[in-house]
């Protein structure tokens, strides 16, 4: 599979984002669009991106009982949308469902994946705040395999986790990864980070990275160095 950068769109407004994609001259980058530009523009932002001709990952983070998240999942199949994701701590039942409702009457249906840790979450507050006393790492394999059980694509994992996820679940179970900066950037609130380099040695299939792009002068090169780094082209 061929790897890839997801821009992560992270804008307030849909004026914003559309201005911020104007930026790309030729170029049609995969782009994220997570919770904070969906609740603001609705669906409507998702189909304007995809008639541009971008490739899109619905970051939702979906986490409920499976009923519920198997409805939701059948209405966000409608968006034409590549990736969709949910929470694997919603466990096996829940990711199922999701897979049902996701899957269209024709059978097709978007790649779907699950969130293992947040790149926020650290050994410390996993242990302290949500009372998990194993390691992080462990816990980010198990929630891997039962995604792969529940018969999801893949995950989104810390860089740092890609290559034994892959080890875990097989080389062709997606390994989605934000946590992604520059080596001159600042980490901000991510705590599990690494290079577009390094997350390409380790086996990152796509990463994630938003302020390294978002906020650059130049976004677009900034976008193509990140691109270089990561593909080794």
């Amino acid at each position: 599979m061929s790897k890839d950068v997801i821009i992560a769109c992270d804008f307030p407004t849909a004026e914003q984002t559309l201005a911020f994609l104007d930026r790309f001259t030729g170029e049609k980058p995969f782009v994220k669009i997570g919770m904070e530009l969906f609740y603001a523009a609705g669906p409507d932002i998702v189909r304007q991106i995809k008639a541009r001709g971008h490739r899109i990952f619905l970051d939702l983070k979906l986490h409920d009982i499976p009923n519920t998240v198997k409805k939701a999942m059948a209405v966000l199949s409608g968006l034409d949308v590549d990736i969709c994701n949910l929470h694997a701590a919603g466990g096996l039942d829940m990711m199922r469902a999701a897979l049902e409702g996701l899957t269209r009457p024709d059978g097709t249906r978007p790649l779907l994946i699950a969130v293992t840790q947040l790149t926020s979450i650290d050994q410390r507050r996993m242990e302290q705040e949500l009372l998990i006393p194993r390691p992080l790492e462990d816990v980010v394999m198990q929630y891997a395999a039962n995604a792969r059980a529940a018969g999801l694509d893949g995950v989104v994992c810390s860089p740092l986790e890609a290559g034994r996820v892959h080890e875990r679940c097989g080389a062709d179970f997606l390994t989605v990864t934000p946590g992604i900066r520059f080596a001159e950037g600042a980490s901000g609130d991510q705590q599990r980070v690494t290079t577009p380099a390094r997350a390409r040695e380790i086996g990152s299939d796509y990463i994630v990275v938003g302020r390294p792009i978002t906020g650059a002068q130049d976004p677009a090169a900034a976008y193509r160095r990140c691109a270089a780094d990561f593909t080794g082209r």
